[in-house]
C-alpha cells in the first residue's frame, strides 16, 4: 500500500468512489485550504474545489482537475479564485455533465462564462433550505470575509453552508469573521460536525489586500459556544503568506475546552465523522 503522501489523484478518487458509510456518519477528504469532498448515502459533493497548479502553493494538489469525474454537487461559498477555481472548473463542468452548483448571485455570470449551464446552477439564498434530490439539504449562511458584502439584490457575495446528509448536520464556514447574527444563526441549530477558517486577519495582510478570518482562538471559542459535536480547522496550509499553526488551535481547545472533539485533517486524508445516531435504526 501506498503512503499517504506518495498516493496519486487516481487513487483517491477511487477511494472516493469505494466509499460507503453507514447512516449517522459521512466521509470527509481535505483538499488543502477550504476544498473537501464529502461523501454519504451515496451523494458526492465537492466545496469550494481549488486544485489547479499554483506555483504559490505550499503543496501540490492532491487531485488533478482532470481525475475529478465523480462531482455531483458543488458548493462555492465566494468568488475568490482559491475557491471559485477558474481554471478547474471548466474541466470539472465537463466532466461531471450532471453536476449542480449551488452558489451566490454574484458568482453566476462567472459560472455561465466557465461553460455552466443555466439548469445546473442553483442560487445560493440565505434562510432558505434548498432540497437536492431525495438525500441533500442545504442551507446557505451569510458570512462576512471580512466584511458583510451584498449584491444588488440584496444576497449576500460571502456565504457558509449547512448540510444535512445522511442523517448529518455539517457546517462549513466559508471565509468569514464572526458576528452575532452568525453565532446567533449557527448556534441555533444543532451541528454535529463544523469545519472553519483559523487563518486569522491583521493589519500588514490587509495592507497586502488579503481579506481574513476568524482565528484560531475564535474559532475555538465559537465550537464552544455553538456547541458542535466535532470541529476541524481548515484555510491554514496552502498559502505561506497567509497560513496558521492548526496545532495553536488544538492547543488552546485542549487548555480551555478539553471536553470539545476535533480533528486535524492531513492532506487527502480520508476522515469518517460518526455521529452519536451512527448504527441506529432510522
Amino acid at each position: 500500500m501506498k503512503k499517504q503522501d506518495e498516493r496519486t489523484g487516481a487513487i483517491i478518487i477511487q477511494e472516493v468512489n469505494r466509499t460507503e458509510v453507514p447512516y449517522g456518519t459521512v466521509a470527509v477528504w481535505f483538499l488543502g485550504q477550504e476544498s473537501v469532498i464529502i461523501k454519504g448515502d451515496g451523494v458526492t459533493l465537492y466545496i469550494d474545489p481549488y486544485v489547479c497548479p499554483n506555483p504559490d502553493r505550499t503543496f501540490p494538489p492532491p487531485v488533478a482537475t482532470e481525475e475529478i469525474t465523480n462531482a455531483q454537487i458543488c458548493l462555492i461559498t465566494h468568488d475568490h479564485s482559491d475557491h471559485l477555481d477558474k481554471d478547474a472548473l471548466p474541466q470539472i463542468i465537463r466532466s461531471n455533465p450532471g453536476l449542480q452548483v449551488v452558489a451566490p448571485g454574484v458568482c453566476k455570470d462567472q459560472l455561465l462564462e466557465l461553460g455552466l449551464t443555466e439548469g445546473q446552477y442553483l442560487k445560493a439564498e440565505t434562510a432558505e433550505w434548498l432540497s437536492i434530490g431525495s438525500k441533500l439539504k442545504v442551507l446557505p449562511v451569510a458570512a462576512a470575509h471580512e466584511q458583510l458584502e451584498w449584491d444588488e439584490q440584496g444576497h449576500p457575495k460571502y456565504v457558509g453552508y449547512v448540510i444535512q446528509l445522511n442523517g448529518v448536520t455539517l457546517y462549513h464556514a466559508g471565509d468569514t469573521v464572526l458576528f452575532p447574527e452568525l453565532v446567533e444563526t449557527v448556534s441555533g441549530l444543532v451541528i454535529d460536525l463544523a469545519l472553519l477558517p483559523i487563518n486569522g486577519r491583521d493589519y500588514f495582510r490587509n495592507k497586502r489586500n488579503i481579506a481574513g478570518n476568524m482565528s484560531y482562538r475564535e474559532a475555538a471559542e465559537f465550537a464552544a459556544v455553538a456547541g458542535f459535536d466535532t470541529v476541524i480547522p481548515l484555510h491554514y496550509d496552502i498559502f505561506a503568506g497567509n497560513a496558521e499553526n492548526p496545532g495553536y488551535f488544538v492547543d488552546y481547545l485542549y487548555r480551555h475546552f478539553p471536553r470539545q472533539k476535533s480533528h486535524v485533517m492531513a492532506p487527502a486524508e480520508r476522515f469518517v465523522y460518526v455521529s452519536p445516531r451512527a448504527f441506529l435504526k432510522e
